[in-house]
C-alpha cells in the first residue's frame, strides 16, 4: 500500500526532474536546461527502505511573469497541497536567489514538513556552497548531486523519517468498485441510479465531477456493503489543461488502485473512441477486474445495431479484454442497471480466488499433455511446477527450464486453459516465468 506523498519544488532549471528520475531510476521526467520544460505535475511510486511512497515532480516556481508560469504555480500549490513531505531544492552552483526566499515563505506557510536539498554539489570544492542556504530557515541543508546520485540516500533517508508518523490506509472489507469513463459518459448518472437517490451531482457539462466520490451503501437484496468511487472523467494526456482537471486524473488513477473492480463506462450514443482505450489501458494495467458497461443503449438505433453485432465490436476493439463482461444499460432509464452489483460482487470473488497447489499443477500438466509447447532452437519449453502467489489479479509463477522458451503464444494458450479450469471470468491473470535453480 502507497504510505505517503512527496513533492519536489524549486525554482526552474535546478534539477528537479533529474533529482526526481534519480530517485525514480528510470528516465520519467523531461530533463532539459530551458527554464520551465516541467509545467505539469509528474508522478511516479518509490520504494526506500521498505517504505513505499508517491513521488511528484512540478514545474518551477518564479517570480517574474514567465510564459507558463501562473500555469506552473498553480500546478505546484496543488503539488503542495497534496504532499505530506516537501523536498525543496536549491541551486548550490548558483547560489541563494530572490525566488528561493519567495518560495521558501511559500513552503513555511504551508506547514508541510520540508527537507532542503542543495543540488549539483558534484564535488568537495563545492560542499562549502551549502552553508548559505542556512539563510531560508528551513534547517539544515543535505548536499546532493542529482547528475551523478551523490547524497540520494540521504534525502531519501530523510523522507521515509518525516513519513514515520503517516498511518497507512486501511480499507475494510465492504467491497470497492470505482466507475471510470471519458467525460460526460453518464458516470454520474449511474451511480444515482444504483444509489435510487440524487448524491452525485449529474450535468452535461464535461467535467463536472472533478474529484472520486467515494459513497458507501447497502445492497438491499443481499444486506452487503458497497462503496461506489465515482471518478472524473479521464481525458487524453494532451487535452488535460486546467490545474483542476490535472489533479482530477490523479484522483481517477488513485481510485482504481483501491478499488477492487472497475466499472468500465462507454458512451452508447458517440460509440467508441481511441480514448476509451486509453482508459481502459489505466484498469487492465491496475491488474483489477472489469465490467464493460455500454451506456445510453436506449438511444442506440437498434435498427442499425443489435446486442450481438455490438458485443463483437466491442470484442473486436478492446482485444485485451476479452475476458471481460459487457452489459448494455442505460443510467438515466435503469434498464439492467440492476445486473451491475451482482456482476460487481461475482468478479470480486472471481479476482480473490485462490487454486491449490496440487489442483494447479495438474491443470497445467494436462495442457502440456494436450499441447506440448513448441520446439525452439532445438530445444522444447519444460514447466517443472506452478503455483499462486498473489490475487487481484490472480498471478501464477511456472518454474522452468529455460525463461526464453517461453513464447507469448503458448502462454496465452495457458491463460486460457486456466480460464477453462477455474472460474476467473472478468478478471485478468498474470503468468510469471522463473527458471528452475540447479
Amino acid at each position: 500500500m502507497i504510505n505517503g506523498t512527496v513533492a519536489i519544488v524549486g525554482r526552474p532549471n535546478v534539477g528537479k526532474s533529474t533529482i526526481f528520475n534519480r530517485f525514480y531510476g528510470e528516465r520519467v521526467s523531461i530533463v532539459e536546461d530551458t527554464p520551465g520544460v516541467t509545467r505539469d505535475r509528474i508522478y511516479g511510486k518509490i520504494e526506500w527502505l521498505t517504505r513505499k511512497f508517491n513521488l511528484i515532480d512540478t514545474g518551477g516556481i518564479q517570480l517574474d511573469d514567465a510564459r507558463f508560469q501562473q500555469e506552473i504555480n498553480m500546478q505546484v500549490d496543488i503539488a503542495i497541497e497534496e504532499a505530506d513531505t516537501i523536498i525543496f531544492i536549491v541551486d548550490g552552483l548558483v547560489g541563494l536567489q530572490e525566488d528561493d526566499y519567495f518560495i521558501a515563505r511559500k513552503l513555511q506557510e504551508s506547514g508541510k514538513h520540508i527537507i532542503l536539498a542543495v543540488n549539483k554539489i558534484d564535488d568537495l570544492e563545492h560542499l562549502n556552497n551549502i552553508y548559505e542556504f542556512y539563510n531560508l530557515g528551513l534547517g539544515d541543508p543535505i548536499a546532493l548531486s542529482g547528475e551523478h546520485g551523490v547524497g540520494v540516500g540521504d534525502v531519501l533517508d530523510e523522507v521515509v523519517k518525516s513519513l514515520e508518523n503517516i498511518e497507512e490506509e486501511v480499507l475494510d472489507d465492504a467491497i470497492r468498485f470505482a466507475i471510470i469513463g471519458r467525460p460526460n459518459v453518464g458516470k454520474s448518472t449511474l451511480v444515482n441510479k444504483l444509489l435510487r437517490e440524487e448524491r452525485v451531482i449529474v450535468s452535461n457539462v464535461e467535467g463536472t465531477t472533478r474529484d472520486a466520490i467515494d459513497t458507501r451503501f447497502t445492497d438491499q437484496e443481499t444486506d452487503e456493503e458497497f462503496v461506489v468511487v465515482d471518478t472524473a472523467g479521464i481525458r487524453k494526456r494532451g487535452k488535460v489543461y486546467e490545474s483542476i482537471e490535472k489533479y482530477s486524473v490523479l484522483r481517477a488513477m488513485s481510485a482504481i488502485d483501491k478499488a477492487d473492480v472497475i466499472v468500465f463506462v462507454i458512451d452508447g450514443e458517440k460509440g467508441i473512441v481511441e480514448q476509451d482505450k486509453t482508459v481502459a489501458g489505466y484498469a487492465v494495467n491496475a491488474g483489477k477486474p472489469i465490467i464493460i458497461a455500454y451506456n445510453k443503449w436506449d438511444t442506440v438505433d437498434k435498427s442499425e445495431t443489435d446486442i450481438i453485432e455490438k458485443t463483437e465490436e466491442i470484442r473486436n476493439q478492446f482485444v485485451y479484454l476479452k475476458y471481460a463482461p459487457v452489459i448494455f444499460i442505460s443510467s438515466l432509464t435503469g434498464q439492467r442497471v440492476n445486473r451491475i452489483i451482482p456482476l460487481v460482487k461475482e468478479l470480486y470473488e472471481n479476482s480473490t480466488r485462490r487454486i491449490s497447489t496440487s489442483v494447479l499443477n495438474e491443470v497445467i500438466l494436462d495442457a502440456q499433455v494436450m499441447s506440448p509447447p513448441p520446439i525452439h532452437n532445438g530445444r522444447r519449453l519444460r514447466i517443472y511446477y506452478a503455483t499462486q502467489v498473489s490475487t487481484v489479479p490472480p498471478t501464477i509463477v511456472l518454474f522452468v527450464n529455460d525463461e526464453n522458451l517461453v513464447h507469448f503464444s503458448y502462454k496465452r494458450y495457458l491463460e486460457n486453459r486456466l480460464r477453462e479450469a477455474f472460474i476467473f471470468d472478468g478478471t485478468p491473470i498474470r503468468i510469471i516465468t522463473r527458471k528452475r535453480s540447479d
